[in-house]
């Protein structure tokens, strides 16, 4: 970076960023201002993605449809948590917008879904979707030679998967990281829009402070919502994994995939798909939300 005014800049940032433990922002910048948003921060827009969909007509490129159970599907339950979870997050969150990444059938690529949340500048980005196990493969005796079993492999459904998980994304994908921040973070400065120089140190500590920064908020997100399920509503969990999903590496903001159940094991299914189960699930998400609202604002007033 040559230019000084903004390496002056980025030094007063990494201040700011170190002494707010939850604080998030956006960064602006441009020729003839340096703008911060500091304190008194709030969240204002909620992005929540509705894991997976009908593939469009005539689309191109990877879409997945989804998990299945034995009556239900994967896109039709994420779809209806996540219209739910919308209208509950604007009622209860005041000054909050609800942005969904789909809401109809239809699916939407997974890079889109992240280029929406980016778009709409998130603060936050909750991703719904229903886990599922993979049949198991067994040998069974089909019959005897010479006194010798036979056999033959099968397929058969594995529905001992029960409860939630709730997903991180993983140090893996750094470098894709990296570029969703400064795309979504910094703007209308062209020395800016090519990765951050590793021969300049503010640049990459400035980077790597935002990257933690956001990991840390997850994770922690993670942990609310997770407790509200376990604590609150009783579901089993899994706990907290970190995983390389692309939507949310490449959501430039605190991100989290939430598996509300299992759609092949019988119970979950109909957890999944009762007005009960979806009502309570939307419910411990708000509910942790609110905390982590909550938490981040009184972090980021002034003292």
């Amino acid at each position: 970076m040559k230019n000084k005014a903004l390496k002056r800049l980025i030094y007063g940032l990494l201040i700011i960023l170190v002494s707010l433990p939850f604080f998030s922002f956006s960064l602006s910048i441009n020729s003839s201002k340096d703008t911060v948003t500091g304190n008194g921060y709030k969240i204002k827009t909620i992005i929540v993605d509705a894991g997976h969909g009908v593939r469009p007509s005539g689309a191109v490129g990877h879409y997945s449809p989804g998990a299945s159970g034995s009556y239900s599907f994967e896109r039709n339950v994420t779809l209806a948590i996540a219209l739910k979870l919308q209208v509950e997050l604007e009622k209860q969150l005041t000054g909050v917008k609800v942005v969904l990444t789909r809401s109809t059938e239809e699916d939407v690529a997974w890079q889109k879904r992240a280029d929406i949340a980016n778009a709409n500048k998130g603060d936050l980005f909750i991703s719904i979707h229903c886990n599922s196990l993979a049949d198991r493969t067994i040998r069974e005796v089909i019959g005897h030679k010479h006194h010798k079993p036979i056999y033959k492999t099968v397929e058969v459904p594995n529905r001992s998967g029960k409860g939630v998980l709730i997903l991180v994304y993983g140090f893996h994908r750094t470098k894709e990281e990296e570029k969703a921040i400064k795309e979504n973070l910094i703007e209308d400065d062209s020395e800016m829009n090519t990765d951050p120089d590793p021969n300049d140190p503010a640049s990459m500590i400035l980077m790597n402070e935002y990257k933690r920064k956001y990991r840390k908020q997850s994770i922690h997100l993670a942990e609310l919502i997770n407790n509200e399920f376990v604590q609150t509503d009783g579901r089993p969990s899994e706990g907290i994994r970190e995983q390389g999903v692309l939507v949310l590496c490449h959501s430039a903001m605190p991100a989290v995939l939430v598996e509300t159940g299992y759609i092949n094991n019988p119970d979950d299914e109909a957890y999944l798909n009762s007005e009960k189960g979806q009502d309570e699930i939307v419910a411990s998400i708000v509910r942790a939300l609110e905390n982590y609202k909550n938490e981040v604002e009184s972090v980021s007033q002034p003292q």
